[in-house]
Parts: C-alpha cells; structure tokens; sequence
C-alpha cells in the first residue's frame, strides 16, 4: 500500500502534490522553467537535498505545469510576455486531479506503507526502507502508453535513493531509452545511494536547505500561535526543512527537546530518576509517536555534539544553555569516545525498535552509555 493522501511522512501540512507555494527555491525552479520554454526539456531530473525543503514539491509544480500545457503554451505567451513562475491555478482541472492523484497521464512511486502499520493513524506509520522493484516496474508500461489528457506523461519517483538494487537497474533501463514526451522527476535526500549511471542520465538540480528566517516566516503564517523565541528555536532545530519544522511544532518537539537537554545538563551526573520517569512516560505504546520524535531529536543533537567536536566550534544554541552544555561534553571526552556512543546508542535504540522491546528500559540505557562516555 503506497502513501496515502492527506499528510505527509515528515509532517502533517499537506502533501507536495496538494501544495501550491514553494517556499525559497525560486532559483531552482527558474532553472526547470527555462528548460521546458526551451522545448528542451531534459526526459530525466533528479533533484537533491536535506529532507522536507521542497524537493517533492517542486517536482509536481513542474509536473502540474507540463501536464496543464505551460511547456507547450505559444513562445511570448499570449500578451507577449513568458511565465516568471511555473504556478497552475489550485481550481485548474490539472491542479485537481494532480491533488487526488487521479491525473491520468502521471505516475507517482513511492515507498509502501509497513504491512502492520497500514491501518495506524498517519503520524504513526512507518515506511519501508526500500522502494520496491515491483514498484518501479509500474512505469515501463506507463511510458509506453500515449498521453489521455495532456501532451506529456510524467512520473514521479519520491525518495529515489530508496531503490534497492533490482529496483536501480529497472530504471536505468528506462533512461537508457527514454520514449518521447516523457519526464521522469526523481528526488532524493542521499544522492550518493544512487548508481553513478543514473545520476549521469539526468540533470541534477541541488537544492539547498532553507535559511532560518524563511523557516521562522513560514511559521509565523502556519504555526501563529508560536512565540518568537520558539518559532527560532524550531527553525535551528529543523535546519531548513519545512517538513521538520511542521512536525516538531504540532507534535510537541520544542518541549521534548528542552527536557533531553535539561536531562543531558548535568552530565556527567546525569539524574537517572528523571530519566527513569521519562522512560515511564515514552515506554508505553499509546506514547509511540512521542518516543520516536524524541529519539529522533537525541540522535540528531549527538550528532551535533560529534560535529562539534570535529570541527572544533560550537554552533549556534537551539536552547538556552545548550552552548555550554556542548562545550563542556565536547571537553569531557574524545571524539573517538563520542563515535563509540554513537554507535552503541544507535545499535541500541534499532534493536528496541526492530524487535520490539521494551522502549523504556532502551531509553534508560542509552543514557547509561551516554553517562559511561566520561568514563
């Protein structure tokens, strides 16, 4: 079962093919602009980048754009003057059926929902690690048919580095031979997954992470109840992506991530009482969306120690305090010793996780490995 309409895996904010706006990659999308008024318009994008600044969304606003005819609209336009922008009109038949993904004449590939989550609210389901060969093989015959509605047929593989092996060489084939008035937009957050050979048969878009003052703005407008304080906090926390800000804002991320540093303060002498309560209150199942976002937040604020140290500064503080708190960690042991954490910590948490033990007891024991770092 792929992804279901309505909220996105990294947020609930609408899903990229319901977005109308693309915040803060308007020098990319001018890039797909100018090739589909060139009449040119390379048959194979990938487009590249951190999680959740736009790649998908920018991919069906070029898919939305062929598919209503903005490519094959007469040169000069009809007052004589070219689109600046790839926007289609949310109420344009195109726009609709894009949304439901109904779109006759577009194929969208994505990683399938976990068997055992399929029926869990949206927030909670998880994705399987790979995109399936199965999956991918949808689009040979796709490509083969002719356009219903529109002058194009465009596919849209999401999170392309999930191919696993087979899945990489069917679409390689597909490249190899790329049928006439066909796109295949391809995004993916790890480039370097995929084989050399792909990335060589198509033009490669990076997009970068948004700066912090876009994501407070994006905030502000979707999050108005937010202080200033918080809404800054977040966008350091999501470090540019729009999908990490939306989720940590809704879903109580800001006060989980000030309790793991109010806990990680006192290191070395880290209170295992409070631990123990958090693990009480994160360990049950009922609390399963809570538990993961915090585990998402400690490994993305270990990794932040770890870069700390190798680089040898200390970056801006999410939270007050955190400043110090690094320092002091990054002076309290080796790099090689933070490695070590990372590691077992990590092997840790995926083995709860994968054999579904007992979460709490996982929690108060990567904290007892965090305490042994100074040890």
């Amino acid at each position: 079962m792929t992804q279901a309409s309505g909220a996105s895996e990294t947020s609930d904010a609408p899903l990229p093919r319901v977005t109308a706006d693309l915040l803060g990659q308007q020098a990319a999308e001018r890039q797909m602009l100018e090739a589909a008024l060139s009449g040119r318009v390379p048959h194979a994008w990938l487009l590249t980048g951190p999680a959740g600044i736009g790649k998908a969304t920018l991919a069906y606003r070029f898919a939305r754009f062929l598919l209503a005819g903005g490519a094959d609209a007469p040169a000069g336009g009809l007052f004589g003057d070219e689109p600046t922008d790839m926007a289609v009109a949310i109420g344009d038949q195109t726009a609709r059926l894009v949304a439901g993904n109904a779109h006759p004449d577009l194929l969208v590939i994505e990683r399938p929902v976990h068997r055992e989550d399929v029926d869990k609210p949206a927030p909670l389901q998880r994705f399987t690690r790979d995109l399936p060969v199965e999956e991918v093989r949808r689009i040979g015959p796709f490509l083969s048919l002719t356009p219903a509605i529109s002058a194009w047929r465009v596919v849209v593989v999401d999170g392309a580095d999930g191919m696993n092996r087979s899945a990489a060489n069917a679409v390689l084939k597909l490249l190899e031979e790329p049928p006439a008035r066909a796109v295949i937009l391809m995004t993916s957050d790890s480039p370097g997954r995929l084989l050399p050979t792909i990335r060589s048969r198509c033009r490669v878009l990076a997009l970068a992470a948004l700066a912090d003052r876009a994501v407070v703005d994006w905030l502000s407008l979707h999050q108005p109840d937010l202080g200033d304080t918080d809404r800054l906090t977040i966008a350091r926390l999501a470090e540019g992506s729009l999908g990490r800000a939306g989720r940590l804002a809704r879903a109580g991320g800001l006060a989980l991530f000030r309790e793991l540093i109010a806990l990680l303060e006192p290191a070395p002498g880290i209170d295992m009482d409070a631990v123990g309560k958090l693990a009480a209150r994160l360990g049950p199942a009922s609390a399963e969306a809570a538990y993961r976002l915090f585990i998402e937040l400690f490994r993305w604020w270990l990794a932040r120690l770890i870069g700390a140290i190798a680089r040898g500064q200390v970056p801006p503080e999410a939270v007050a305090g955190e400043a110090a708190l690094l320092s002091r960690l990054a002076a309290g042991a080796s790099l090689e010793r933070w490695m070590q954490v990372w590691d077992k910590t990590g092997l840790l948490l995926d083995r709860a996780d994968s054999a579904n033990l007992d979460r709490g007891l996982a929690l108060i024991e990567t904290f007892i490995c965090l305490r042994g770092a100074f040890r």
